[in-house]
């Protein structure tokens, strides 16, 4: 339904004329199908493959698709940025003590849900 409303006024002189309510109701509900068919269809894009890095809070957040022309996507891989991070602990303790890798490892802020993966 249209906001505002543009309602008519009817025989009986209130704003829902039948006739009215029955427009938007076929209105409303061919919207509704082409909704619905999006939603469990899906759309199809073109095959191919993409990767697109975004900036997170703890570093790049990578997304790689591959598409094979299907409404459903091919492989889907999210490469986090913990895991990269946490590459960079050997790097980092080089001539440390053992008690200084907590903190190493701390300062890189990891989530080991990410980086298990």
């Amino acid at each position: 339904i249209r906001w505002p409303a543009q309602l008519e006024v009817g025989p009986d002189g209130i704003g829902n004329s039948p006739a009215y309510v029955k427009h938007i109701m076929e209105e409303s509900m061919e919207a509704l199908i082409n909704h619905f068919k999006i939603v469990t269809q899906g759309f199809r894009v073109p095959a191919g493959e993409v990767y697109q890095a975004v900036e997170s809070p703890r570093g790049e957040l990578g997304h790689y698709v591959v598409s094979n022309g299907s409404n459903r996507p091919y492989r889907v891989h999210i490469r986090g940025p913990s895991f990269v991070n946490l590459q960079l602990v050997p790097t980092m303790i080089v001539g440390k003590l053992v008690a200084d890798v907590i903190a190493c490892v701390a300062s890189l802020d990891p989530v080991m849900g990410d980086a298990d993966r």
